[in-house]
């Protein structure tokens, strides 16, 4: 448990951010970059710190995005549908990616905000390196055991006669040679993110998709011969994967950060710390994988209709992905301010944090809807020049995307109880979306509507998770943060 009572209550001293001195290769001191921090989480203002904070997650958000778009793209030039459908297959996998990275990058990430919040620099080192080394680990585990039971998770998820090899070789590259390097990177990005070098983390996540957009042709059309599309698009992103590892490490290593390294010298990290680490950390990575399971069902009921529904689906669920990634780059922004103010007790400024993160997500939700409904049959176009493919691909993603607003509200208030260290609200409201409203509705209105039905589940979802969502957040900001946000605006 954090220890709060090591908290000051007195005045920071305003220093502005540009006057604290850097040593070579940007080097601080423990006391220079506590004061740092406590510029960027304390007194410079909040639309300014979310905007600091978000900007280069946000804008490394849209690159990434874009990169696990040209695969699609670059393999739809081959109008092969069964190609893409054989892609988006792996899709799936790639979540549980992320959901093991979120074990170690959420669960630390937020753990050490709070830690720095209350004043611990000691307890949030332990918990930086054990983060690295988990991840890593965990990484090459979840590697093998994709490559050892690679033929029954593919029939599982739908993979045909027409689809099989395809998905096969594309798992090959990304999964199990790429695997263990995307999801140490994604965790040392987090930890980069939460002590406050969220440029740094932006730049390193930016750079990987730059490399990977230019790789994808040279490996698809011109290392590799005709019918080998897929796997040279694996081979780009797996090495892309290692290069941006590698660059985080060096990263860490030339800031010389006093709470990022790889050193173990300091011990573990105690009961108590395990159990906030993996308490936020288990219920982030159950977000990831109930989505994951979300698409597994989307995917196999689509693939119940034809082949190239799947394909469409497949396309939609990544052009789709523009405002839900910014979406999350705010959350993955307002999140250090949200974990450190809490800590330190600054509820009101924890309060104003929220507010402008869900006040930028709505604006640009409503953007995106309108930019969609408007282009919609060019972006389908972007990847595949099938006219089938196209026609229902515009359907599926003008219906899909008039849920983004509710769907922005209903994960804000998950990332809020990240933030907070509570993990268990955060869990409910995954498993109350998941398999609770999502799942179930997904088999209703396809049996009601068939293949449009399951076009529509997501908005129909969405309004009601957004409501119960909001609806376990006022309640609990009634009982638990309002009497401090109360005390605070009367003694200022």
């Amino acid at each position: 448990m954090i220890n709060k009572d090591t908290i000051s209550e007195k005045k920071k001293a305003k220093a502005p951010q540009d006057k604290i001195r850097q040593g070579p290769a940007h080097t601080l001191t423990e006391k220079q970059a506590e004061e740092k921090n406590r510029y960027l989480f304390e007194e410079m203002s909040v639309p300014k710190a979310l905007a600091t904070m978000a900007v280069p997650t946000v804008i490394s958000q849209l690159i990434v995005l874009i990169y696990n778009m040209a695969d699609t793209f670059y393999i739809g030039r081959t109008n092969n549908p069964y190609m893409v459908a054989g892609a988006a297959l792996i899709l799936p996998i790639f979540n549980v990616c992320i959901a093991v990275a979120n074990i170690a990058g959420t669960g630390g990430g937020t753990l050490i905000a709070r830690l720095m919040g209350a004043r611990n620099p000691r307890s949030a080192r332990r918990i930086a390196s054990f983060s690295i080394w988990f991840s890593a680990f965990m990484g090459l585990f979840f590697a093998v055991m994709t490559a050892v039971f690679m033929h029954p998770l593919l029939t599982l998820l739908g993979a045909s006669s027409q689809t099989y090899d395809f998905a096969r070789q594309y798992c090959t590259c990304v999964i199990v040679l790429g695997g263990t390097p995307t999801i140490t990177a994604m965790t040392m990005g987090n930890l980069l993110r939460n002590v406050g070098c969220s440029k740094q983390a932006g730049f390193a996540i930016s750079m990987g998709g730059i490399i990977n957009i230019i790789l994808d042709p040279i490996f698809m059309f011109v290392l590799l011969p005709p019918g080998h599309e897929i796997l040279g698009a694996g081979l780009a992103t797996a090495l892309t994967n290692t290069f941006t590892c590698t660059y985080f490490v060096i990263t860490i290593l030339r800031l010389h950060n006093p709470i990022l390294h790889f050193s173990l010298k300091d011990g573990l990290p105690g009961a108590a710390l395990l159990a906030s680490f993996f308490g936020v950390g288990i219920p982030a990575a159950m977000g990831p994988f109930l989505f994951d399971l979300d698409y597994i069902v989307l995917d196999r009921l689509m693939a119940s209709h034809s082949d190239i529904a799947l394909a469409a689906i497949g396309i939609v669920l990544k052009a789709e992905r523009l405002p839900l990634n910014v979406g999350i780059g705010l959350c993955l922004g307002m999140v250090p301010l949200a974990a450190y103010n809490y800590s330190a007790k600054n509820y009101v400024r924890m309060q104003s944090v929220l507010n402008s993160a869900r006040a930028a997500g709505i604006a640009i939700s409503i953007g995106s809807i309108a930019l969609y409904e408007l282009f919609a049959p060019y972006l389908i176009r972007i990847f595949i020049n099938d006219p089938a493919t196209v026609a229902l691909g515009t359907d599926f993603l003008r219906i899909r995307v008039l849920a983004t607003i509710m769907m922005f509200l209903s994960f804000i208030y998950v990332y809020f109880f990240q933030a907070l260290g509570q993990g268990s609200m955060a869990l409910f409201l995954v498993i109350m979306r998941w398999l609770m409203i999502n799942i179930p509705m997904l088999f209703l209105l396809d049996r009601l509507f068939g293949q449009y039905g399951l076009a529509w589940s997501q908005l129909v979802s969405d309004v009601l998770v957004a409501f119960f969502s909001w609806l376990l957040y006022w309640n609990y900001r009634k009982k638990h943060l309002l009497p401090g946000i109360q005390a605070q605006s009367a003694r200022s």
